[in-house]
Protein backbone atom coordinates (compact mmCIF):
# COMPACT_ATOMS: atom_id res chain seq x y z
CA UNK A 1 0.00 0.00 0.00
CA UNK A 2 1.42 3.32 -1.36
CA UNK A 3 1.36 5.80 1.76
CA UNK A 4 0.30 9.56 1.08
CA UNK A 5 3.63 11.91 0.00
CA UNK A 6 4.53 14.74 2.63
CA UNK A 7 3.01 17.05 -0.15
CA UNK A 8 -0.23 15.33 -0.07
CA UNK A 9 -0.55 15.41 3.70
CA UNK A 10 0.70 18.81 3.62
CA UNK A 11 -2.25 19.51 1.13
CA UNK A 12 -5.17 17.94 2.42
CA UNK A 13 -3.85 19.63 6.08
CA UNK A 14 -3.70 23.12 4.31
CA UNK A 15 -7.21 22.42 2.38
CA UNK A 16 -9.12 21.66 5.52
CA UNK A 17 -7.91 24.97 7.45
CA UNK A 18 -8.47 27.06 4.64
CA UNK A 19 -12.12 25.27 3.96
CA UNK A 20 -12.99 25.78 7.61
CA UNK A 21 -12.47 29.93 7.10
CA UNK A 22 -14.21 29.83 3.90
CA UNK A 23 -17.90 28.62 5.54
CA UNK A 24 -16.86 31.00 8.22
CA UNK A 25 -16.37 33.93 5.28
CA UNK A 26 -19.89 32.39 3.94
CA UNK A 27 -21.45 32.38 7.42
CA UNK A 28 -20.89 35.97 8.00
CA UNK A 29 -23.55 37.48 5.62
CA UNK A 30 -26.42 35.88 7.71
CA UNK A 31 -24.77 37.70 10.85
CA UNK A 32 -25.24 40.65 9.57
CA UNK A 33 -28.87 39.61 8.22
CA UNK A 34 -29.98 38.97 11.74
CA UNK A 35 -27.85 41.95 12.98
CA UNK A 36 -25.50 40.43 15.33
CA UNK A 37 -22.78 42.31 13.95
CA UNK A 38 -24.22 46.36 13.88
CA UNK A 39 -26.27 46.57 16.67
CA UNK A 40 -25.09 44.70 19.87
CA UNK A 41 -26.97 46.44 22.06
CA UNK A 42 -29.62 46.28 20.69
CA UNK A 43 -29.56 42.27 19.29
CA UNK A 44 -27.47 40.90 22.06
CA UNK A 45 -27.96 42.95 25.37
CA UNK A 46 -24.04 42.55 25.86
CA UNK A 47 -22.09 43.73 28.81
CA UNK A 48 -18.93 45.42 27.38
CA UNK A 49 -16.10 43.81 27.42
CA UNK A 50 -17.00 40.64 29.51
CA UNK A 51 -14.80 37.64 29.36
CA UNK A 52 -15.87 34.42 27.80
CA UNK A 53 -18.58 32.51 29.42
CA UNK A 54 -21.13 29.82 28.30
CA UNK A 55 -23.11 32.70 26.81
CA UNK A 56 -20.45 34.39 25.08
CA UNK A 57 -18.10 31.29 23.78
CA UNK A 58 -15.54 34.30 22.95
CA UNK A 59 -16.71 37.07 25.46
CA UNK A 60 -17.39 40.73 23.93
CA UNK A 61 -15.21 43.50 23.33
CA UNK A 62 -15.32 47.59 24.09
CA UNK A 63 -18.48 48.19 22.63
CA UNK A 64 -20.37 44.98 23.24
CA UNK A 65 -19.93 43.01 20.04
CA UNK A 66 -19.72 39.53 20.56
CA UNK A 67 -16.03 38.20 20.01
CA UNK A 68 -17.14 34.83 18.38
CA UNK A 69 -19.38 36.65 15.56
CA UNK A 70 -16.82 39.50 14.99
CA UNK A 71 -14.03 36.49 14.56
CA UNK A 72 -16.22 34.77 12.02
CA UNK A 73 -16.95 37.92 10.17
CA UNK A 74 -13.46 38.72 9.85
CA UNK A 75 -12.87 35.78 7.74
CA UNK A 76 -15.16 37.04 5.44
CA UNK A 77 -12.94 40.79 4.94
CA UNK A 78 -10.30 38.84 5.25
CA UNK A 79 -11.39 36.57 2.07
CA UNK A 80 -12.84 39.67 -0.16
CA UNK A 81 -9.27 41.50 0.07
CA UNK A 82 -6.84 38.54 -0.02
CA UNK A 83 -9.15 37.47 -3.16
CA UNK A 84 -9.76 41.29 -4.67
CA UNK A 85 -5.85 42.03 -4.01
CA UNK A 86 -4.56 38.86 -6.00
CA UNK A 87 -6.94 39.18 -8.93
CA UNK A 88 -5.71 43.17 -9.16
CA UNK A 89 -1.78 41.28 -8.53
CA UNK A 90 -2.23 38.99 -11.46
CA UNK A 91 -3.90 41.59 -13.80
CA UNK A 92 -0.92 43.60 -13.61
CA UNK A 93 1.95 42.17 -12.66
CA UNK A 94 1.09 38.87 -15.18
CA UNK A 95 0.83 40.77 -18.19
CA UNK A 96 3.48 43.18 -17.52
CA UNK A 97 5.91 39.72 -17.03
CA UNK A 98 5.06 38.41 -19.78
CA UNK A 99 5.73 41.47 -22.27
CA UNK A 100 8.48 42.35 -20.12
CA UNK A 101 9.94 38.68 -20.75
CA UNK A 102 9.42 38.62 -24.28
CA UNK A 103 9.96 42.09 -25.63
CA UNK A 104 13.66 42.58 -23.70
CA UNK A 105 15.51 45.17 -24.58
CA UNK A 106 15.04 49.10 -22.68
CA UNK A 107 11.37 47.86 -21.84
CA UNK A 108 12.70 45.24 -19.80
CA UNK A 109 15.05 46.80 -18.12
CA UNK A 110 12.97 49.67 -16.35
CA UNK A 111 10.23 47.24 -15.47
CA UNK A 112 12.56 45.36 -13.85
CA UNK A 113 14.40 48.16 -11.84
CA UNK A 114 11.03 49.82 -10.94
CA UNK A 115 9.81 46.03 -9.69
CA UNK A 116 12.83 45.12 -7.64
CA UNK A 117 12.80 48.35 -6.27
CA UNK A 118 9.18 47.76 -4.62
CA UNK A 119 10.29 44.04 -4.09
CA UNK A 120 12.79 45.25 -1.84
CA UNK A 121 10.30 47.07 0.86
CA UNK A 122 8.78 45.13 3.08
CA UNK A 123 5.05 43.95 2.06
CA UNK A 124 3.20 45.96 5.49
CA UNK A 125 5.58 49.04 5.09
CA UNK A 126 4.43 49.50 1.19
CA UNK A 127 0.61 48.54 1.66
CA UNK A 128 0.83 51.19 4.93
CA UNK A 129 1.90 53.91 2.71
CA UNK A 130 -0.43 53.29 -0.14
CA UNK A 131 -3.26 52.97 2.42
CA UNK A 132 -2.39 56.23 3.58
CA UNK A 133 -3.18 57.51 0.15
CA UNK A 134 -6.16 55.66 -0.81
CA UNK A 135 -7.70 55.76 2.49
CA UNK A 136 -9.61 53.20 4.30
CA UNK A 137 -12.36 50.47 2.28
CA UNK A 138 -12.48 47.06 1.29
CA UNK A 139 -11.11 47.85 -2.24
CA UNK A 140 -8.92 50.64 -1.02
CA UNK A 141 -7.49 48.04 1.22
CA UNK A 142 -6.73 45.15 -1.83
CA UNK A 143 -5.32 48.17 -3.81
CA UNK A 144 -3.05 48.88 -0.95
CA UNK A 145 -1.49 45.58 -0.45
CA UNK A 146 -2.03 44.47 -4.53
CA UNK A 147 1.23 46.89 -5.26
CA UNK A 148 3.05 45.19 -3.13
CA UNK A 149 2.53 41.71 -4.71
CA UNK A 150 2.67 42.81 -8.44
CA UNK A 151 6.73 43.03 -8.16
CA UNK A 152 5.89 38.94 -7.04
CA UNK A 153 3.91 38.38 -10.00
CA UNK A 154 6.08 40.28 -12.11
CA UNK A 155 9.53 38.88 -11.78
CA UNK A 156 8.30 34.80 -11.59
CA UNK A 157 6.21 35.16 -14.85
CA UNK A 158 9.20 37.26 -16.69
CA UNK A 159 11.92 34.65 -15.53
CA UNK A 160 9.58 31.93 -17.14
CA UNK A 161 8.79 34.07 -19.99
CA UNK A 162 12.68 34.41 -20.82
CA UNK A 163 13.42 31.14 -20.56
CA UNK A 164 10.32 29.46 -22.60
CA UNK A 165 10.26 31.93 -25.57
CA UNK A 166 13.67 30.25 -26.95
CA UNK A 167 11.13 26.96 -27.22
CA UNK A 168 11.21 25.66 -30.67
CA UNK A 169 6.99 26.11 -30.61
CA UNK A 170 7.79 30.23 -30.52
CA UNK A 171 10.29 30.45 -32.70
CA UNK A 172 7.93 28.48 -35.26
CA UNK A 173 5.29 30.67 -34.42
CA UNK A 174 7.20 33.75 -35.06
CA UNK A 175 8.75 32.12 -38.46
CA UNK A 176 5.20 31.97 -39.54
CA UNK A 177 4.79 35.19 -39.29
CA UNK A 178 2.84 35.29 -35.50
CA UNK A 179 2.38 38.59 -34.24
CA UNK A 180 3.10 39.72 -30.58
CA UNK A 181 -0.22 39.76 -28.88
CA UNK A 182 -1.00 36.07 -30.49
CA UNK A 183 2.78 34.35 -29.29
CA UNK A 184 1.54 35.63 -25.83
CA UNK A 185 -1.74 34.54 -25.11
CA UNK A 186 -1.97 31.72 -27.49
CA UNK A 187 1.43 29.82 -27.00
CA UNK A 188 3.58 31.85 -23.98
CA UNK A 189 0.73 32.01 -21.67
CA UNK A 190 -0.84 28.42 -20.92
CA UNK A 191 2.82 27.72 -20.46
CA UNK A 192 3.81 30.56 -17.88
CA UNK A 193 0.85 30.41 -15.68
CA UNK A 194 1.06 27.35 -14.42
CA UNK A 195 2.84 28.15 -10.94
CA UNK A 196 -0.09 31.12 -10.51
CA UNK A 197 -1.68 28.56 -7.50
CA UNK A 198 1.51 28.25 -5.91
CA UNK A 199 1.74 31.93 -5.93
CA UNK A 200 -1.55 32.54 -4.92
CA UNK A 201 -1.72 30.61 -1.63
CA UNK A 202 1.73 32.03 -0.54
CA UNK A 203 0.73 35.54 -1.65
CA UNK A 204 -2.57 35.01 0.32
CA UNK A 205 -0.98 33.72 3.29
CA UNK A 206 1.35 36.72 3.86
CA UNK A 207 -1.91 38.97 2.88
CA UNK A 208 -3.63 37.79 5.40
CA UNK A 209 -0.63 39.25 8.11
CA UNK A 210 -0.40 42.09 6.08
CA UNK A 211 -4.07 42.84 6.27
CA UNK A 212 -4.35 42.60 10.38
CA UNK A 213 -1.19 44.91 10.30
CA UNK A 214 -2.89 47.61 8.50
CA UNK A 215 -5.62 46.74 10.88
CA UNK A 216 -3.71 47.29 13.99
CA UNK A 217 -2.75 50.51 13.03
CA UNK A 218 -5.90 51.48 12.23
CA UNK A 219 -5.90 51.58 8.38
CA UNK A 220 -6.92 49.65 5.60
CA UNK A 221 -10.39 48.59 6.55
CA UNK A 222 -13.23 50.69 8.38
CA UNK A 223 -12.88 50.38 11.82
CA UNK A 224 -17.24 49.62 12.41
CA UNK A 225 -16.43 46.72 9.98
CA UNK A 226 -15.33 43.19 12.23
CA UNK A 227 -11.94 42.94 10.87
CA UNK A 228 -8.93 40.61 13.17
CA UNK A 229 -6.40 43.52 13.19
CA UNK A 230 -8.72 45.77 14.56
CA UNK A 231 -9.77 43.36 16.74
CA UNK A 232 -6.05 42.66 18.17
CA UNK A 233 -6.23 46.65 18.55
CA UNK A 234 -8.66 47.10 20.96
CA UNK A 235 -6.83 44.81 23.50
CA UNK A 236 -3.97 47.18 23.59
CA UNK A 237 -5.96 50.35 23.51
CA UNK A 238 -7.69 48.84 27.08
CA UNK A 239 -4.21 47.94 28.33
CA UNK A 240 -3.64 51.98 28.20
CA UNK A 241 -6.69 52.30 30.65
CA UNK A 242 -5.83 49.65 33.40
CA UNK A 243 -7.91 46.80 31.44
CA UNK A 244 -7.07 43.40 30.54
CA UNK A 245 -8.99 42.10 27.75
CA UNK A 246 -7.01 39.19 26.82
CA UNK A 247 -9.61 37.29 24.78
CA UNK A 248 -10.25 40.31 22.03
CA UNK A 249 -6.83 39.10 21.31
CA UNK A 250 -6.18 35.56 21.36
CA UNK A 251 -9.02 34.00 18.98
CA UNK A 252 -8.54 37.12 16.51
CA UNK A 253 -4.90 36.41 17.12
CA UNK A 254 -5.06 32.76 16.37
CA UNK A 255 -7.72 32.98 13.40
CA UNK A 256 -4.84 34.92 11.81
CA UNK A 257 -2.73 32.46 12.64
CA UNK A 258 -4.54 29.48 11.70
CA UNK A 259 -5.24 31.14 8.20
CA UNK A 260 -1.94 32.15 7.51
CA UNK A 261 -1.18 28.59 8.15
CA UNK A 262 -3.33 26.97 6.07
CA UNK A 263 -3.06 28.58 3.19
CA UNK A 264 0.90 28.37 3.27
CA UNK A 265 0.33 24.32 3.51
CA UNK A 266 -1.81 24.22 0.67
CA UNK A 267 1.06 26.66 -1.22
CA UNK A 268 3.84 25.02 0.35
CA UNK A 269 2.32 20.94 -0.76
CA UNK A 270 1.56 22.81 -4.57
CA UNK A 271 5.65 23.96 -4.26
CA UNK A 272 6.61 20.04 -3.41
CA UNK A 273 4.09 18.59 -6.09
CA UNK A 274 5.58 21.03 -8.85
CA UNK A 275 8.88 20.19 -8.06
CA UNK A 276 8.41 16.33 -7.94
CA UNK A 277 6.87 16.23 -11.49
CA UNK A 278 10.12 18.95 -12.68
CA UNK A 279 12.37 16.15 -11.00
CA UNK A 280 10.10 12.81 -12.87
CA UNK A 281 10.42 14.91 -16.31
Amino acid sequence: MKLPSVSQNLMFIGCVISAVFLLMAIAAPILQAVGLLTNPSEFLSNPIHQPPSAQYWFGTDLQGHDVFTRTIAGASVAWQVTIASTVISIAIGVPLGMISGYKGGWLDRILVFVMDALYTLPSLLLSLTIAFVVGNGVINAAIALSVAYIPLYFRVIRNQTVSTKTEVYIEAAQAIGADTKTILIKYLAPNVIQSLPVIFTLNAADAILTLAGLGFLGLGIPEDVPEWGHDLKQALDALSTGENIWWTTVFPGLAITFMAIGLSLVGEGLTQRFSSKKTKN
